[in-house]
């Protein structure tokens, strides 16, 4: 069967579509047909066949995506299983997916041009529709074969001997020849002519036909309706590609009933002459289905045995058989199941067709019998060939730890061999002190090779234990032998101890003095030490500056006596030890040869030093205190300093902050502004005793020899300089301020000239310092509007800048050589600053320069271009506008001989306005 429909007699395989004539653009398989607009149909007919799984599609280029209805496509189509699917979500899961149903659609001999899984994946619409024409082209039209023709011709004749007795129908291709709908009815009719009342149908009324078509072979023939009335009536040409799909389903549908018309007739009834007259349906008797079912049953127990066995080699050959039966046994059953369920639904597929009821099997035989029982087998498999693995991996790491087992075993047997006859010997008893020593260093070394040992011995145990937890076949033995190993090893652990007590007793007598003796050392030493330290700091001399400095000391000395008892026990102790050493030997009658062999440290010179430390620590006392007492002093001057000097500091600050606002702010006249500065130089004055004060406790200060003051960030020096700078920049400040009123009435320039060039300068005076450098200096002058060039020289005469210049009350654009000349005079110290009074004095001297009538009318003229007159237009071309009505106003009309409408006299104006005339 071929994408579910009967193929029950051999088909002879045609030539394929379109061989010989080149790839399709766009991609596709050999010999296939781009691609085009066939999207209702195909979707229609990957639907027809994907309802047999349960399943649909709603848009083609995104349910193919993930490549699991597309294998499921091809395994409904085909009757064949594909490779298992993946369920991730992940893109490498789609992909592999897609590739597995191309990979199957290339193992049908198509040959794929161009078409790749990623395309798919992304959803490329065009690469889809290439991809299922091509699985239509293989599995429901390359099999159709007519006298040896190709497919498509093959399908064109079958459509042209069908349609040959009607009226109205001429079958010549797969476009135009359909438009009118005929072709469909005349097909059904041929075959189903209970279906359709061919004669009533017109050849002038194709959308009628045509769904008459789609409607019958939906509901009677199983055909899902892929084509859509309105679009081929409305269209010169249809979809060559669409049509060959929905008429490759009438073949599909009719050929297949046509070969069981035999046993579909009114006059067959019998179902056992039916399963005779079909081909393969004899495997519907009862015998197949209850071997396959018996196969089943017991197949199922042997793949739920999960019993494990003791060796590998046995549970390979379980694996082994296992994978015999997956590669041997298993897939001819497959292809029985398969089978068996390809002929049920043939079966029933030609019963419907035939209008037939369905063919119900009887109790055993039903397909739904073997697919639980496979369900039950697959449940079976799963997770076998898992176990078997598991249980392999298992038993090779039992053998490894059973042979690991036996080599640490062997190791520590012979390790052990003759250890006990050399712990019980008692060679001791006769030994002297330097012999027992020997001895028992001897003893010492066995037992660090006895410790040493015992990490074998639990190594021993834990794989034993864990073979037993892991089952192993030969526990018992591993159990008795590890046993072994651990009760020997207990009774080398007694005869250990008990060898070291004998040794310790027999050498104890003699030691215990010398022992006495050493601790005596060890504790005297370091007390000895202590004492010589304490005395040492108890004497030593000490400078502090501050109070929290002596507090440190005090409290250090405080902590130090308060470990004095503490000492004096250690003292005693020590002293102890020396009492219980001449105890033992005065009851032991052992005469001590002269001092304590391992110090040189006396009781006596213990006594002594303690006694010297008794007579230091009030000493220390009284040093303390009095250096303390000098340091509460020191702290009171400091905070007395600071808390004047916080005061005076900020408010020097202030003030310096304040005189700066008042020269930068120009509030009122400069009469104004001298006297606010005269009344802040007196309430300067008046805090002079403020500062005569702090001097005096600045030299409390230096007298007491303190050098640092953590309450405050001012000193006297900051104090004084910023005093000195507060009278400095007052007296300063005033001297400029009466400077620019002296400029101002010997210049005349006016309070709002004086305010503009103050103005000007606070701009450019970015640090708020009262100077301007060259660069800020020139950047002032441009903003007033100079416009000077280099090689200009300032002759007397007046060209028609100049006198644009004398207008604005401004003058230049500095060059170099001109601005050179201005900073010589602005600053002939070359000191790189200009100073507002400077800047005062260069501007008042620029501003109130008196140029004469002449050179007012020779700039005028130069204007009026030689004219003896100049006119409206002119000015307002070459002034500013102010400045252009200003003239006009004040112009009269020029009555010379030369005169034009309109005419001005610069001349008489000129005159007037250096006072020469009247306006």
């Amino acid at each position: 069967a071929r994408g579910g429909f009967v193929a029950a007699e051999p088909r002879v395989q045609g030539p394929r579509v379109g061989r010989g004539r080149g790839r399709p653009p766009g991609g596709g398989a050999e010999g296939s047909a781009p691609p085009g607009p066939s999207l209702q149909t195909f979707t229609a007919w990957c639907n027809s066949h994907l309802r047999k799984a349960g399943t649909q599609i709603e848009n083609i280029d995104e349910d193919f995506r993930d490549g699991l209805k597309l294998m499921l496509l091809l395994e409904v189509i085909s009757g064949e299983r594909l490779p298992k699917p993946e369920r991730g979500k992940m893109r490498v899961h789609k992909i592999n997916n897609v590739n597995k149903a191309l990979d199957f659609i290339a193992s049908k001999g198509v040959k794929l041009v161009s078409i790749g899984a990623e395309e798919i994946v992304d959803g490329n619409a065009k690469m889809t529709l290439g991809m299922i024409w091509t699985i239509i082209l293989r599995f429901a039209i390359q099999d159709i074969s007519v006298e040896e023709t190709s497919a498509k011709e093959g399908l064109l004749l079958w459509c042209q001997r069908k349609t040959a007795p009607y009226k109205n129908v001429n079958v010549q291709n797969f476009h135009i020849s359909w438009k009118d709908g005929l072709a469909f009815n005349a097909l059904i009719h041929r075959h189903r002519p209970e279906l359709i009342e061919y004669d009533k149908l017109r050849k002038d009324d194709p959308v009628t036909n045509l769904n008459n078509a789609f409607e019958v072979a939906e509901k009677y023939l199983d055909i899902p309706k892929m084509l859509d009335a309105e679009d081929i009536v409305g269209t010169l040409r249809p979809d060559e590609k669409a049509i060959m799909t929905y008429v490759s389903c009438f073949y599909h549908a009719f050929s297949g009933a046509q070969k069981l018309s035999f046993f579909l007739s009114p006059s067959f009834r019998r179902p056992s002459s039916l399963f005779l007259s079909v081909p393969g349906l004899h495997l519907l008797f009862p015998d197949p289905f209850r071997a396959l079912l018996e196969w089943i049953r017991r197949t199922i127990p042997w793949l739920e045995d999960r019993s494990p066995q003791k060796t590998i080699q046995e549970m390979q050959q379980k694996l082994e058989d296992f994978r015999d039966y997956r590669r041997v046994h298993k897939p001819p059953k497959v292809q029985e199941k398969c089978q068996l369920e390809i002929n049920f639904n043939t079966l029933q597929t030609k019963l419907r067709l035939s209008n037939r009821p369905a063919f119900m099997p009887s109790e055993g035989r039903m397909v739904s019998d073997i697919n639980n029982g496979w369900q039950h087998l697959e449940q079976a498999e799963k997770g076998y060939e898992e176990w078997l693995l598991n249980e392999i991996r298992r038993l090779e790491r039992l053998d490894h730890l059973a042979e690991k087992f036996r080599q640490k075993a062997s190791i520590h047997e012979a390790w052990t061999e003759g250890k006990e006859a050399m712990l019980k010997q008692k060679d001791y008893e006769s030994a002297t002190l330097s012999d027992i020593k020997a001895l028992i260093r001897k003893h010492e070394a066995f037992e660090s090779d006895l410790a040493a040992h015992q990490d074998r011995v639990e190594q021993i145990a834990a794989i034993a234990q864990e073979l037993n937890e892991l089952d192993y076949y030969d526990s018992p033995s591993v159990n008795a032998r590890c046993q072994k190993i651990c009760d020997q090893w207990d009774v080398l652990g007694s005869l250990t101890h008990s060898r070291r007590e004998a040794l310790e007793k027999t050498e104890k007598q003699l030691e215990t003095i010398d022992e006495l003796h050493l601790e005596y050392a060890k504790r005297a030493a370091p007390f000895n030490n202590w004492m010589e330290s304490a005395m040492e700091d108890l004497q030593d001399m000490f400078i502090v500056h501050t109070i929290e400095e002596i507090e440190g000391l005090i409290a250090a000395h405080d902590q130090f006596k308060s470990t004095l008892p503490d000492a004096d026990k250690e003292r005693e102790a020590i002293l102890g030890i020396q009492r219980e050493a001449q105890r033992i030997a005065d009851f032991n009658s052992i005469k001590l040869g002269g001092n304590n062999p391992y110090t040189s440290v006396t009781p006596q010179i213990i006594n002594s030093k303690w006694e010297r430390v008794q007579q230091l620590v009030p000493k220390r006392d009284h040093a303390l205190l009095d250096e303390q007492s000098k340091q509460q002093s020191n702290e009171h001057l400091r905070r007395q300093f600071a808390s004047q000097a916080n005061i005076v500091g900020p408010w020097i600050q202030t003030k310096m902050e304040e005189i700066g606002r008042i020269s930068i702010e120009m509030n009122g006249t400069l009469e104004d502004q001298l006297n606010h500065l005269k009344q802040y130089e007196q309430s300067i004055v008046d805090y002079k005793p403020n500062i005569d004060l702090l001097e005096q406790q600045h030299q409390l200060i230096q007298e007491a020899l303190i050098f640092d003051n953590k309450h405050t960030n001012y000193t006297m020096e900051h104090i004084r300089v910023g005093w000195e700078q507060l009278l400095t920049t007052i007296a300063r400040t005033i001297n400029e301020v009466e400077n620019q009123i002296l400029t101002r009435d010997a210049k005349g320039i006016s309070q709002e000239q004086m305010q503009e060039f103050r103005a000007s300068f606070n701009h450019f005076d970015k640090d708020h310092g009262g100077a301007l450098g060259p660069e800020e200096f020139k950047a002032c002058l441009i903003s007033l509007g100079y416009d000077v060039e280099n090689d200009r020289q300032r002759t007397g005469s007046m060209d028609t800048d100049d006198f644009r210049a004398l207008l604005s009350s401004t003058g230049c654009s500095l060059g170099d050589a001109e601005f050179n000349r201005i900073m010589s005079l602005v600053d002939p110290n070359g000191s790189g600053i200009v100073t507002f009074q400077a800047f005062i004095d260069f501007m008042s001297r620029e501003t109130t320069d008196t140029d004469t009538a002449d050179q007012v009318i020779a700039s005028f003229k130069v204007l009026a271009g030689d004219k003896n007159y100049i006119t409206a237009e002119e000015l307002r071309r070459e002034l500013p506008p102010e400045q252009a009505e200003y003239c006009i106003a004040r112009m009269a009309p020029y009555r010379g001989p030369d005169a034009a409408p309109g005419a001005l006299d610069y001349k008489s104006f000129s005159t007037a306005l250096y006072g020469e005339s009247d306006l």
